[in-house]
């Protein structure tokens, strides 16, 4: 898919002021784990030192909701989450609302009807034809199909579009376990929202544009990593062999949307990897060859905001780009994973 879709304008917004890692631990899973270093040792070294959530585990267990008392609680919190992303996105772009031909909303975490899509269109005052899409329960690469689906629209009706990804992980917390898997759950994901506007143009002060978006699944490791909607939330399913999975597949999958586009790797300024959790980027960085400090802005969103599925993709692209990467007329290579097993790779390049 070669475009003339560019990434116009960027907007972010988490709930609440960030909880620290170490108190989650001790106020919230300690408890299920009495004296067990190893659990300790687990949670905290998954490399996130804090946390944003829609439900903080150190006020309120949620671990006994049912799944219908989650969902009111997603949409009460989504809403305004939602609306302050896309609204700082606009504002990013210079774009009014009612310019926007395509919204699209991205979220495993929450459902409702009438959804975010209608609410946040008319409460931003989108017009009453735009053009609604909603990418639901893919995971944490969800946000590069979308966003691609909506570069597609871009090119093909000339009008820009916006993307929201919006997650709120912390809804889905599950009854306490000695589960390892739910362990390393716990320690890593958090709830953020971004918001994202493209356009046909380049934008005055310069963007992203969408050279390319592929897919690749390996369906024999399905089970590898699922999300099943249960009468107490939606619970994440995570085998170990995840990252060694990634590790056969990724180099391979780089190689190809590089080749198909006639770019080599030193056309590439920044990796934006998603960071599922800190084997994930050490395996990564290794199948890749990358150099040291390749992967810093992954690593430190993770630190800094945990796994949010898939809004994470994003808030590494953005903290790359309040970097200055990548320089212009250089390329920045988006990978991120999830159920499948499957990866997605994006090539965007500075204008």
């Amino acid at each position: 898919m070669r475009s003339t879709a560019y990434i116009a304008g960027l907007g972010t917004a988490v709930p609440g002021g960030g909880i620290d890692q170490a108190d989650v631990w001790e106020h919230a899973f300690a408890k299920n784990f009495p004296g067990d270093r190893v659990a300790e040792r687990i949670f905290l070294g998954a490399g996130v030192r804090r946390r944003h959530a829609a439900v903080d585990p150190t006020v309120e267990d949620a671990a006994s909701w049912s799944t219908g008392v989650r969902m009111r609680r997603y949409a009460d919190y989504s809403l305004p989450l939602g609306k302050e992303a896309v609204a700082a996105a606009l504002d990013d772009a210079g774009l009014d609302p009612a310019e926007i031909g395509l919204f699209a909303v991205v979220s495993c975490t929450g459902y409702a009807t009438p959804g975010l899509d209608i609410r946040i269109a008319a409460d931003l005052g989108m017009g009453p034809d735009v053009q609604r899409l909603v990418v639901g329960h893919m995971g944490c690469y969800a946000a590069l199909p979308g966003l691609g689906a909506v570069a597609d629209f871009v090119v093909s009706h000339g009008r820009p579009a916006a993307v929201l990804c919006l997650e709120l992980t912390s809804l889905h917390v599950q009854p306490p376990s000695d589960d390892r898997g739910q362990l390393v759950t716990h320690a890593l994901f958090g709830d953020a929202a971004v918001g994202m506007v493209i356009t046909p143009e380049v934008p005055p002060g310069g963007g992203l544009q969408v050279l390319d978006v592929a897919a690749r699944t390996d369906a024999a490791t399905t089970d590898h990593m699922t999300w099943e909607v249960t009468d107490l939330g939606f619970r994440m399913g995570l085998s170990p062999e995840v990252p060694a999975v990634l590790g056969r597949h990724v180099g391979d999958a780089v190689a190809t949307v590089l080749d198909r586009n006639g770019l080599s790797r030193d056309d590439i300024d920044a990796w934006a990897v998603h960071p599922g959790g800190p084997r994930i980027l050490t395996t990564v960085a290794e199948a890749l060859d990358l150099p040291t400090g390749a992967l810093d802005a992954s690593h430190e969103v993770l630190a800094e905001y945990g796994n949010c599925s898939s809004a994470t993709i994003l808030l590494v692209l953005d903290a790359l780009r309040r970097a200055g990467r990548p320089r212009p007329g250089r390329v920045a290579a988006a990978l991120a994973f999830g159920p499948g097993l499957t990866l997605y790779t994006m090539l965007l390049r500075a204008t």
